[in-house]
């Protein structure tokens, strides 16, 4: 796989209750704002959330999935966080190569999150070792 600046990595992930219970079983994370309806319609979202690192994992996928013929080591993330991801939101993760660095094998890129309405959730930028 030749990489190069500008080059764009895309998935696509619906986020239903299931997931989020999921999420919240692997995490450990069992904040009432992602689980209890109750909770979370009292809250200014009105509705329960996804966890925030659930499209930190999504990001992850897509450089698994999209360097997978590639032996890689994620380095780093940044992630900030922009708008609420609700049940049913179809995220749209996309990895767009801004530097890569040839002496260390080290490939930037920007991460952004959007929903089905094209709405910003996450941006942020990872950095991955090409081995």
């Amino acid at each position: 796989m030749q990489l190069k600046i500008g080059d764009k990595f895309t998935t696509n992930r619906t986020v239903t209750d299931e997931l989020i219970r999921a999420f919240a079983e692997v995490s450990g994370d069992y904040n009432p704002i992602h689980l209890d309806e109750e909770f979370a319609k009292n809250t200014r979202f009105g509705k329960r959330i996804a966890h925030g690192m659930l499209s930190g994992a999504f990001i992850s996928a897509v450089l698994g999935n999209e360097f997978k013929d590639l032996k890689i080591i994620y380095l780093s993330q940044t992630m900030r966080f922009t708008a609420p991801v609700f049940i049913g939101d179809t995220v749209t993760t996309t990895a767009t190569i801004t530097n890569i660095r040839e002496d260390k094998n080290i490939v930037t890129c920007e991460t952004v999150c959007t929903n089905q309405n094209g709405e910003t959730l996450v941006t942020g930028e990872s950095k991955i070792m090409v081995l």
